[in-house]
């Protein structure tokens, strides 16, 4: 592979670098990895959390400093990031994430230092996103997201979508579109397997996970089903598992919510399932999907997880996102017939191998940190 990167520094900022980040966590190792194999070296910089120094290992050998943070949470003033910044002497910044302190960080770096500077929302301009908390989010856009749009030397979009909201929140028409990157295709599947569904992600109302759990609740078909099951697994805020667990009180034994889990466990989980279900109301694009096709795991999951790939080629089904519609689309996936099952599964080892893959996506980025530079007139040291 040509060392496009070679001798560049390369800072990626993020609120957080550990699991705490879910999706965009896992993006940004990824991140890291593609730009190690152009030659190119990483520092990450991220808001101290209580699994930064145990997650610090996944972005190894390139080093993560995690910043204490001064007064609420939500927002993460950091003192010390802006300082680390400029100290680190970066040749480009990239920013995954916003409307919090990173994105000021961000700005002053690039006010201070005039090299590129690009900013990756992953997907929190959605209109679902920007239609809650309302009042917060305008004194961000007051206080330093307007202007952490206008320092960006380009946005990032995962979609076109993406790039559309993009363009409506910030008057940005510059977008550069670029996938997030799947980890490497795995074998092929001998067959589905039992009849295991899976949920892996956030715990958030974004997910829509009630109205799964409504959905196969409601269907006596799948409960009925002799070895049919339902597994959700991950993480989120008191409140918020808290009311998951409410839930599934009155739920079947068929569903199990199996809390937060990591690596090979992980890995091995969503190789088991039969499909993947994420009927999200909103995604930027979810490397939970990603991770899924890589292990030849189908996919039930909304046109909101902004992967049209998966419905073109059969790698997906479309669950929608009412209950009914959900229950519709686990009845059909469980009918399925094998030789069907796995044309959908060699669809989605399809398309981690190809469009999704890290070799692809990575040369995309070694090309786009070169364009960022051009575009403000310089070149990047090497």
């Amino acid at each position: 592979m040509k060392a496009l990167l070679s001798g560049i520094h390369i800072g990626l900022l993020t609120a957080s670098a550990s699991r705490k980040g879910g999706g965009v966590f896992e993006a940004l190792v990824q991140q890291a990895q593609m730009i190690r194999a152009h030659g190119g070296r990483v520092s990450i910089f991220a808001l101290a959390d209580e699994h930064s120094v145990q997650d610090a290992a996944r972005f190894a050998p390139s080093p993560v400093y995690p910043m204490p943070v001064t007064g609420p949470a939500q927002i993460g003033f950091a003192p010390g990031m802006v300082p680390a910044l400029l100290v680190a002497d970066l040749d480009l910044l990239h920013l995954h994430g916003i409307w919090m302190y990173p994105s000021r960080a961000g700005t002053v770096w690039a006010q201070h230092t005039g090299r590129p500077y690009v900013v990756s929302p992953h997907g929190m301009l959605d209109p679902w996103i920007t239609a809650r908390g309302k009042a917060k989010k305008a004194i961000a856009r007051i206080g330093y997201e307007r202007a952490n749009w206008r320092a960006a030397t380009a946005m990032h979009a995962l979609t076109q979508r993406e790039a559309r909201e993009i363009r409506a929140e910030s008057g940005r028409r510059d977008s550069v579109i670029i996938p997030n990157a799947g980890p490497p295709a795995g074998a092929p599947r001998k067959g589905p397997g039992s009849p295991h569904f899976v949920y892996l992600g956030r715990i958030h109302s974004k997910k829509n996970i009630g109205a799964l759990v409504k959905a196969w609740s409601a269907q006596t078909g799948l409960i009925g089903h002799a070895g049919a099951r339902l597994t959700i697994a991950g993480w989120g805020d008191d409140a918020d598992v808290g009311r998951l667990r409410s839930q599934l009180a009155g739920a079947p034994a068929s569903i199990q919510f199996v809390g937060p889990i990591f690596g090979a466990e992980k890995a091995a989980l969503i190789r088991d399932a039969r499909f993947f279900v994420l009927p999200s109301h909103s995604e930027g694009l979810p490397m939970a999907v990603l991770e899924a096709w890589s292990a030849g795991t189908p996919a039930l999951m909304t046109a909101e997880c902004n992967l049209p790939a998966g419905f073109a080629s059969g790698a997906a089904i479309d669950c929608g996102s009412s209950s009914q519609s959900i229950a519709g689309a686990l009845t059909k996936a469980l009918a399925m017939p094998e030789p069907d099952w796995l044309a959908m599964s060699a669809a989605a080892l399809n398309l981690a191998a190809t469009v999704f893959s890290a070799d692809t996506v990575a040369l995309h980025w070694a090309e786009a940190y070169r364009g960022f530079d051009r575009r403000q007139g310089k070149e990047l040291s090497a």
